[in-house]
């Protein structure tokens, strides 16, 4: 199937006149989101129109540099810390955008146009741009078709609908589960989607499974206070009565924030309660990396950190071990973002524990609360 889709795509191509390049002043950057993400003036749509495809791989411009990114539909169409050119088009939330990001990381501030700084106010970030207002961006063809092949390996589709997972428990849905490899104790930590943000549907079951689960403290990755209180019917749940910590982290797990954000949570872990629960929005990348280096203290293998994290690709896109798409996700997701911070060519050599370990208190966390952190998640006194 593969090799016809990109059999009729190269067909496609030869009946086709090669896109124009887009000069430099035809498109800026209309916003920065959150993570660094350069939403650009362009639409989508006209973005299609002018003859780009998904499975391309094109030239940018910006802020004097030049950079190369596939064509791509979903941050996740590439591999975490790869760029994408993101063409987002979607009728039912009225999306029609180009938008330039890395996956898992930080264009703005990669690219030199902008510091975030963080603040408590809502959304919980402002952007102070380092360079002339408006920003051009200039994009040329690179290679038709040039990354099809892997765009293809790359797609997932999901729904937000609990009616479309009538396989999946309530708990399933809401990507909710004990983390259970080697060292970790009994229902002492737990990892789901966002218990209070409504915006991917799974909130109340999230809390409703917390609720069951009796935990205790909550390490919220994607929150300022301030945004974590504003959502609706935040005041009534469970999560609300419990130790919360918000961090208010971006994706890059490489950057200086997100890591002094990670020693906050450890630290928070070794001075409360179990059991406990970290959660991003959808607990499928900061709150990945953030089990995957818990499991790692605790004494979990490679191979048992990699099947966690991938149970999050099953609850909500079906992949299941075995499945063509299985291994490459694995390789381009957690086993690769987690051997990049511990300094590994591969999760798979080397002691894990050690290297958990070493990268906590490059961090910042001290040896004190390593081990205090190590005694309650096994469910021990010190």
């Amino acid at each position: 199937m593969k090799k016809l889709l990109s059999l009729l795509l190269s067909v496609c191509l030869l009946l086709t006149l090669a896109a124009p390049a887009l000069g430099s002043g035809e498109i800026t950057v209309k916003e920065i989101q959150k993570y660094g993400n350069l939403v650009l003036s362009l639409k989508g749509s006209e973005f299609l129109a002018l003859g780009y495809a998904y499975g391309d791989i094109v030239t940018t411009a910006i802020n004097g540099a030049d950079y190369e990114m596939p064509v791509g539909s979903n941050y996740s169409d590439v591999d975490q810390g790869s760029m994408i050119c993101r063409v987002v088009i979607k009728e039912e939330t009225n999306e029609d955008c180009v938008i330039l990001a890395i996956n898992m990381g930080d264009l703005a501030t990669a690219a030199g146009i902008a510091v975030k700084e963080k603040i408590e106010a809502d959304p919980g970030y402002v952007w102070h741009y380092q360079v002339e207002e408006p920003v051009a961006v200039a994009i040329a063809m690179k290679e038709q078709g040039g990354y099809y092949d892997q765009y293809v390996m790359h797609q997932l589709s999901r729904s937000e609908n609990r009616a479309d997972y009538p396989n999946l428990t309530d708990a399933q849905f809401a990507n909710f589960r004990a983390v259970t490899t080697t060292g970790m104790g009994e229902n002492r930590l737990y990892r789901s989607s966002s218990p209070v943000n409504p915006e991917i549907n799974r909130n109340k079951e999230a809390d409703a499974a917390a609720a069951a689960a009796g935990v205790k403290t909550f390490v919220n990755l994607a929150d300022s206070e301030e945004t974590m209180k504003g959502y609706e019917g935040f005041a009534d749940s469970y999560y609300a009565k419990q130790a919360v910590i918000c961090l208010n982290l971006g994706v890059d797990f490489a950057a200086d924030e997100f890591k002094v954000g990670l020693a906050q949570g450890v630290r928070f872990i070794a001075a409360n309660e179990g059991p406990y629960l970290v959660h991003c929005n959808e607990g499928k990348d900061r709150a990945g990396f953030t089990s995957a280096v818990l499991e790692a203290l605790m004494g979990a293998t490679a191979e048992e950190i990699t099947a966690d994290n991938m149970v999050t690709f099953f609850n909500y896109y079906g992949v299941q071990p075995g499945a063509e798409q299985y291994d490459v996700i694995a390789a381009s997701n957690i086993q690769k973002s987690l051997a990049a911070a511990f300094g590994m060519t591969s999760i798979f050599e080397g002691n894990l524990q050690a290297a958990a370990v070493n990268y906590l208190t490059a961090i910042g966390v001290s040896a004190e609360d390593i081990a205090a952190a190590q005694a309650n998640l096994a469910g021990v006194s010190n």
